[in-house]
């Protein structure tokens, strides 16, 4: 059970669990005549549907609904079995009456909060294709582990533009199949101190994008992303099959030990080993090293992409942007500084880590969520200095309305709570960051003409470093 009415977001189904228990709450309130088709009506709707809900896949959300509907039944059905229409006096009945509905209220709410993602329909003129790669760097051992035989391996997964009128599954949300993205979203929730059961609706999730789906006539520019810290590959799903309807191949890293969970070919789980110490110097001391590690993945990854074509022709490794969400950001910077094959780079509110020189040679944008008095101090100047010192025209764009996890797909399935995703809503959050980056990418990698700036502007407020003069 994945489709869910949108701004309900409760499958058919549900819904009319959740109408067949209001209902059964209500009957006790009904005129005599009428009570007992009513209820009768009402019990077996929620039976039924309820049955199907354990079947095709039961949220916890619905809980505090099954709890209401099985404390008002009683009541409802008692008077008929003893064949008495006579209800209790009215002022003993409502107060369990008004406790049943609240009940029943807690699941579409909880619902709202943590929903299904439906992810934002696409707006390119390309159909989506996707599939996953694992690729191991001989050249590298795996700094993680004391196995002096262990080599760097880096699980990628392609979003491209496929042939329109392709048809397959469309693709599990998270991961190759339902159980990989369960363990996915257990171990994100875990990350952040969470129960996954809190996210069971998120494994549940389909994209657009069909499964190994032919790619479309044309060679296309090449988008590596790195996600934030204990992110995963898939973090960012909405904003990756918007820019390959719009003909770019995204490629999507997975960094073990860093990436939250990352199941292996053979089936192997490797869990994140990177881990805050409490000390500010040391933390950045680590979190520099785990960048560095990171941007050796993109540029990797690029040398894979380079050697074997895995869409048999339709990459343009000529035309690359690195790219990334916080963590993932500064390590697209690091890629872009040591690998003169990158073109452009997305910081999407990342902190520049690691070594600021050599200069940026690439044209930059960062996207940030406003300064507040609660912004690390550094964060700012940080990243002025290195969009200032590039050797090329760089873009910072501050969104109103942002949180951190506003450029990511978190606004489709959290709480819609400003300080966790911004104000801007499921939808628009996703629309936002994905427009900024393909009117960035087009002028960067296609050459488009037009005013970039005045482009820029239409989604926030514009900082821009011209190159002139240096």
């Amino acid at each position: 059970m994945t489709e869910t009415i949108t701004g309900l977001n409760m499958s058919p189904l549900e819904i009319l669990t959740l109408l067949s228990a209001v209902v059964l709450v209500v009957a006790r309130w009904l005129p005599a005549a009428a009570r007992p088709r009513v209820t009768i009506a009402a019990g077996a709707v929620f039976l039924l549907s309820t049955i199907l809900l354990l079947v095709t896949g039961f949220r916890w959300q619905m809980l505090p609904v099954l709890a209401g509907a099985i404390v008002a039944a009683p009541f409802a059905f008692l008077p008929l079995v003893r064949g008495r229409a006579r209800r209790a006096r009215w002022w003993l009945a409502l107060p369990g009456s008004v406790a049943c509905a609240c009940l029943i209220v807690v699941g579409p709410v909880a619902a709202w909060a943590l929903p299904v993602p439906v992810f934002p329909e696409l707006t390119g003129d390309h159909a989506v294709g996707t599939r996953v790669l694992q690729w191991t760097d001989q050249d590298r051992p795996e700094t993680f582990t004391e196995d002096p035989q262990d080599r760097r391996t880096v699980v990628v997964q392609l979003w491209y533009p496929a042939r329109n009128g392709s048809s397959g599954p469309r693709a599990q949300y998270l991961g190759r199949t339902e159980d990989e993205a369960r363990t996915v979203s257990e171990a994100l929730a875990g990350g952040v101190g969470l129960p996954g059961f809190l996210f069971d609706g998120v494994p549940r999730a389909r994209t657009h994008a069909i499964v190994d789906a032919p790619a479309a006539d044309g060679r296309y520019p090449v988008v590596l992303f790195s996600p934030g810290s204990s992110g995963v590959r898939t973090q960012n799903t909405a904003w990756a099959e918007e820019l390959a309807s719009h003909g770019y191949v995204v490629a999507a890293l997975d960094h073990p030990y860093d990436s939250a969970a990352v199941v292996l070919a053979d089936g192997r789980t490797i869990t994140t080993a990177t881990a805050s110490t409490g000390d500010r110097d040391q933390d950045d001391r680590l979190a520099d090293d785990w960048t560095a590690i990171r941007a050796a993945d993109l540029s990797f990854a690029l040398t894979r992409l380079e050697g074997l074509d895995p869409l048999e022709g339709h990459l343009d490794t000529s035309r690359v942007a690195a790219t990334g969400h916080s963590m993932g950001g500064a390590a697209a910077l690091q890629a872009a500084r040591k690998d003169p094959r990158i073109d452009a780079v997305i910081d999407l509110d990342g902190y520049p880590r690691g070594s600021l020189t050599p200069e940026l040679s690439q044209p930059t944008l960062a996207l940030t969520q406003a300064i507040t008095p609660d912004t690390d101090p550094r964060y700012l100047p940080q990243l002025t200095e290195v969009l200032t010192h590039g050797s090329a025209t760089n873009y910072r764009l501050t969104i109103p309305g942002a949180a951190h996890l506003t450029f990511m797909d978190g606004p489709l399935y959290l709480p819609p709570v400003p300080s966790i995703v911004g104000s801007l809503g499921r939808v628009e959050s996703a629309r936002v960051v994905a427009g900024a980056s393909l009117a960035f990418l087009d002028s960067a990698l296609r050459g488009g003409s037009g005013d970039l700036a005045g482009t820029l502007s239409r989604y926030g407020e514009l900082t821009v470093f011209h190159a002139e003069g240096r």
